[in-house]
């Protein structure tokens, strides 16, 4: 999708494609998804957070999560708050083939905060810097780091963890301008990122409510940033890394793709799900997908629950992917072109944005 070549950052060594990242999501950035942001032109996708102990002692599922197949460079996102663990899990993922490693300091759910990891490490700088020497030192990849602004607005101390960061080995810092404490919630604030890339010579990736160009744009001209990462702006819109990076190099939006390249993206998602995950669970994971990519092509919420309903409780494969197809067709014959729609907004200004308003 990308026509024009675009600076990509580097990393410890490793140049990415270009500097639009797709974000490590649980639950949503799985192999399948990775797999098509990478074919799309995003300039590096990250897996979901794994447990370092769990990849460490090989559990199934952890290594079902650390998988790559193609997408290069090949990135695990480790998190935990055990030193040992910690260096266990990383050189597990360097033996699978990991070319670097992301570590979580910025997850707000509570089953991962409530075990002092993910972002509560920010309330504790001296066990986090300990977590991330461990890491450092015991591979010989590069090692990145993904935090907030802090724990809440009383504590914004994501400038000097990045300092110290930077000191134990850290190659890049991704940074997402909220709090802890605000987990999702109002706006964040790309303009709190700025104070982490001037107390860094590293590269900083700012990230949070960033979906469209004119996001991106803000976001890095706010954040001083050196690239963005994109997150729930993909959701249903695998190729959205990939059309902002043209964008950007471009200074030209190509819009999404054309309604009937949507369609085979979002069958050979299905698909690849059912081929990873089996059909039972394939089908169950592909669900919460299949209602983005339906949300992508039309705004008319009654259209919305029919095809919801009846494409997320199907439980054949040939009946799913029938039917997509059908959605599809019916899609190009009412407007002859790109979405069925009952208000005045295109596809081109909402399709892989604003498909969050669904999650």
């Amino acid at each position: 999708m990308i026509n024009q070549a675009i600076q990509g950052i580097n990393i410890g060594g490793i140049t990415t494609k270009n500097p639009v990242f797709l974000a490590p999501m649980s639950g949503v950035s799985d192999l399948p998804f990775r797999r098509l942001a990478d074919q799309h032109g995003a300039g590096l996708v990250v897996s979901e957070m794994i447990a370092s102990a769990e990849l460490a002692n090989e559990r199934p599922d952890a290594i079902l999560r650390a998988n790559n197949d193609g997408a290069s460079p090949f990135v695990i996102q480790l998190v935990g708050n055990d030193p040992k663990w910690m260096s266990e899990g990383a050189r597990r993922a360097q033996a699978i083939g990991a070319d670097i490693i992301d570590i979580n300091m910025g997850c707000p759910a509570k089953e991962v905060t409530g075990k002092l990891s993910g972002s509560a490490l920010m309330r504790e700088p001296k066990l986090a810097i300990s977590l991330i020497e461990s890491v450092v030192g015991a591979v010989d990849i590069p090692v990145t780091l993904k935090m907030r602004l802090g724990w809440d607005h009383t504590s914004k101390n994501a400038p000097e963890l990045a300092r110290q960061a930077e000191a134990a080995g850290v190659s890049l810092i991704t940074v997402h301008g909220r709090t802890r404490c605000q987990f999702f919630k109002g706006t964040a604030d790309w303009s709190g990122v700025r104070p982490v890339k001037e107390a860094t010579g590293l590269p900083i990736i700012v990230n949070g409510d960033i979906g469209t160009v004119a996001e991106s744009r803000s976001a890095l001209k706010l954040s001083g940033a050196d690239g963005v990462m994109i997150g729930r702006g993909a959701y249903g819109a695998p190729w959205q890394p990939g059309r902002i990076a043209q964008a950007l190099a471009t200074s030209h939006d190509p819009g999404p793709p054309p309604l009937n390249e949507r369609m085979a993206i979002a069958i050979t998602h299905v698909e690849t799900m059912l081929s990873h995950y089996g059909i039972a669970k394939g089908l169950r994971n592909a669900r919460k997908h299949i209602a983005w990519y339906l949300a992508g092509c039309t705004n008319n919420q009654a259209v919305l629950k029919h095809w919801r309903r009846r494409l997320c409780t199907e439980d054949t494969p040939a009946s799913v992917l029938d039917g997509l197809r059908e959605f599809f067709a019916l899609a190009g014959q009412v407007t002859g072109s790109d979405a069925i729609q009952t208000t005045g907004q295109t596809t081109g200004q909402t399709a892989g944005s604003r498909s969050e308003k669904i999650a």
